[in-house]
């Protein structure tokens, strides 16, 4: 067994540290960006506050047990001029938006003044059915409320611009727990908000605390992160480079005569090894979709969904593959190679989709996806290249004997 030296020790133990600094920079950074809360605003000071986990927002409150009253505010920014920053309770079910009683605050479209209405999200709403429409909070007891940006009467609705939003809610005597949610949107179409952003953060945007303690929790979307990667990089693998690998090889291993027919077996090989990866990779999709109620990727999931249609009638098509003299043989060609580009591009082009749905896009899996395709793309034109230098060749050699030079040629050579 080799013994490390005393080179290798501090190297190792170099890497240690940089790898705790590292992970002490990261959770630090972590805390810094999550926002920190406050209990004092310019009119009221509350008890307690807590940091909320997404979009840099925290809340405030106060709580009086003898009448059951929360006093809240909650501390929200604004990601557009035009848009709209809210906060609600859902009275009955945690982590989820529908069925809560929302407070948004938005510049008034007439006035530009910044104004607050109260909202019942409904499934509606979430099919996006018809606009959100301003209605009474009906089973939720709410005594006040207001808004205000911070900075005071001179402060103007920007991007980045703080609001505090206040309420005063009447909760049950033996229910201290708190179900509630929180959002932003980029615009708002005369008095009702638009669909927010469908960012895995946006959609992470709720959590439960206990008025009495303060204790938060906050569930996990089930749509995993280990879920998402493990779909992402079965696709990757398959649509993304096995079809195209595949169809690389029926292009150009079928010139290479000394081959035979195993050119057929090979590309029959790849190509439904990748059509099995990638039936596995869609249905864990279909299982990330399911999972995940109201987050939906359009382009990414169609691109997948026509991808996994094209490849599924390819791999149907072998079935029905006539023999070389059918005359319909041409056709079923013709159809065969249109049809698996297609696929191809499709695929190639949804991989791309993915990294930007996991936020991939500037990471070094992206790097090295992009490497291995560019190695492809490289090797195709490789054999592009020499397929019409001989293609060239060969085609010159016929004409020279059709015109007899090439015998003309060889006897001038013996005679010289």
């Amino acid at each position: 067994m080799i013994q490390p030296t005393g080179k290798n020790r501090d190297d190792r133990a170099m890497a240690t540290t940089l790898t705790l600094t590292l992970t002490f920079l990261f959770l630090l950074l972590s805390a810094s960006v999550s926002g920190k809360c406050t209990t004092t605003t310019a009119t009221k000071t509350f008890e307690k506050c807590i940091s909320l986990p997404t979009q840099q927002a925290s809340i405030a409150w106060t709580y009086h047990p003898h009448n059951a009253t929360l006093d809240l505010c909650f501390f929200g920014t604004f990601i557009s001029p035009s848009g709209w920053v809210g906060w609600g309770i859902n009275p009955d079910t945690p982590s989820q938006m529908t069925g809560s009683r929302v407070l948004i605050a938005f510049p008034d479209p007439n006035s530009g003044q910044l104004i607050l209405l109260p909202y019942v999200l409904d499934s509606s709403v979430k099919l996006q059915k018809g606009p959100l429409l301003s209605r009474p909070l009906d089973i939720l007891r709410l005594s006040s409320s207001s808004a205000s940006l911070y900075g005071g009467n001179m402060a103007t609705i920007r991007n980045g611009a703080s609001v505090q939003i206040y309420a005063s809610v009447k909760l049950s005597s033996n229910n201290t727990k708190i179900h509630h949610v929180w959002n932003r949107g980029l615009y708002v179409q005369g008095y009702s908000p638009t669909i927010h952003p469908t960012t895995s953060t946006d959609l992470s945007s709720f959590s439960t605390f206990d008025v009495t303690s303060g204790f938060a929790t906050v569930k996990k979307n089930s749509g995993s992160r280990a879920l998402k990667v493990t779909h992402g990089v079965i696709n990757a693998v398959a649509w993304g480079f096995l079809l195209p690998a595949g169809a690389v090889t029926a292009r150009y291993l079928r010139q290479m005569q000394s081959i035979g027919p195993t050119w057929f077996y090979i590309h029959a090989a790849i190509q439904l090894t990748g059509f099995l990866l990638g039936t596995i990779g869609f249905s864990l999709g279909m299982v990330l979709g399911r999972n995940s109620p109201g987050v939906t990727y359009g382009l990414h999931r169609s691109l997948g969904i026509a991808t996994f249609t094209l490849a599924a009638l390819q791999t149907l098509a072998l079935l029905f593959r006539p023999k070389t003299t059918n005359k319909f043989r041409r056709y079923w060609k013709s159809y065969h190679h249109f049809v698996g580009y297609g696929c191809v591009v499709m695929g190639v082009v949804n991989v791309f989709q993915g990294f930007d749905v996991l936020r991939e896009g500037g990471s070094y899996a992206k790097l090295g996806y992009c490497m291995c395709l560019s190695t492809l793309v490289g090797v195709c034109v490789a054999m592009e290249v020499n397929s019409w230098v001989v293609f060239c060749r060969k085609a010159k050699e016929e004409k020279m004997k059709r015109e007899g030079l090439t015998d003309d040629r060889c006897s001038s050579g013996i005679h010289s």
